[in-house]
Order: structure tokens, then sequence, then C-alpha cells
């Protein structure tokens, strides 16, 4: 089984001036949930290389035992350091594609044609694409016969108040609770920072840093059935 990971390229937090990237455990527990289960994940973003680490995910307050164990495992940060190019990789090479979070899949992901043809494809060729926390920015602009990919179904997301709790509701530069529901879905969110992950068809999407792990498992068990 083959699944491909898209990690944003964006590092500017808007024009705080601070950084962000992507977030450590929205990509730790589902790359060693596929790599556990034996699957071959391969990396991308639109700039390639090493993607940008959102500095707020890897304060000691942040760790899990799936960051923990990245940080010990030099192969997976060399994995990560050389990601391939967005544009070079193609959907019939894989099974399904997973998008981890953090802020910065609000301004690349979001609006690079190459994800948003990416995942259009994905679904296309009848193949799950799974989303965590504000990765589901990446759905915004994604079209399958001229209606965004969300209409009418359920989906999750970062909700209002969760952005609202780490104060930058005023700062990016649309909330995905918001998108998703302007665009048509039918937006179910459970607490805030507790796990919660809806499957609709082939879109399985995930509310938190908290949901990251069990969207990687719903992905899976949806690829096994």
């Amino acid at each position: 089984m083959k699944i491909l990971m898209v990690l944003t390229s964006h590092d500017e937090l808007g024009d705080t001036g601070k950084k962000t990237g992507f977030w450590l455990e929205e990509f730790a527990a589902p790359y060693y949930a596929f790599i556990d289960a034996g699957v071959d994940v391969t990396l991308a973003s639109p700039a390639g290389g090493q993607p940008p680490l959102d500095p707020s995910s890897d304060t000691d307050d942040a760790q899990t035992k799936d960051t923990k164990r990245f940080k010990a495992d030099s192969d997976a940060q060399q994995h990560l350091a050389t990601t391939k190019k967005l544009a070079d990789v193609n959907a019939s090479d894989f099974d399904s594609v997973f998008y981890p979070g953090g802020h910065g899949p609000l301004w690349d992901l979001a609006v690079d044609q190459d994800s948003i043809n990416l995942i259009e494809s994905f679904i296309k060729q009848d193949k799950p694409v799974a989303l965590v926390c504000h990765a589901p920015a990446a759905l915004k602009n994604v079209k399958v016969d001229d209606e965004y990919l969300v209409k009418g179904k359920t989906v999750t997301g970062f909700t209002n108040t969760e952005e609202d709790a780490v104060g930058l509701t005023d700062v990016v530069p649309f909330l995905v609770e918001d998108m998703l529901k302007a665009n048509g879905g039918h937006y179910k969110k459970a607490a805030d920072w507790e796990s919660f992950v809806v499957a609709d068809g082939l879109l399985i999407t995930g509310q938190n840093p908290a949901s990251s792990e069990e969207t990687a498992k719903r992905l899976m068990t949806k690829l096994n059935g």
C-alpha cells in the first residue's frame, strides 16, 4: 500500500513576524500509524525539501509518544528533509493521500494549484483523501463536477473556538470551520481539543491535533475495507 503525505511549505504567520508551518504531532502520529502498518509513505510539499515546522508544536508541553519517537528517528528526519515537490507527484502512483495540519496550509495549500489538482485526481480515481486540523484548508478551492468537494458532505476541521483559544482568529486568512460551511459542507465538531473524526465517502477529516492518529487509522480502515 502506498500513501502520499502532503505538508505545507509556508512558514510566515501572517504579518505577526512569527513562524508557522506544519504541526509536528499531526505529522508524526499518522506517519508512524502508516509505517507500523507496513505502508510505503512518500512525503511531498509545494516547495520540496524540508517543510517548516511550527515552533509552537515543538515545545515541551506539545510532545507525545510519536513526536518523541520522531526526534529519535534519524531515518524519518531524513525522509522529512527531502520531501518531493508537489508538482512532481501523481495521484495514480498512490492509494491515498493524507494532509497533516498546522497553520501553514491556510496560506499555501488552500490556493496551491498542484494540491488542488492532486486532490481532485484522487477523488476522480475513487481514492480516499484524509486531512486533519487546519489541513482541510486544502479543500477550499477543490471542485468536482463544478461543485465544491465538501458540498453536501459531513466534514470537520479546526473549530472557530479552538482558533480563538490560540489567539489567531484575526491573523489567519480564513477560519476552517467557516470555509467548510460556506462551501456547503455539513460541519460537525466535538468539544474543543477532543479527538473527533468524520468520514463521508472518500473524504476523511479530523478536528484538531488530538484527532491525528484516529484520522490516520480511519483512513487505513477505509483502505483495508
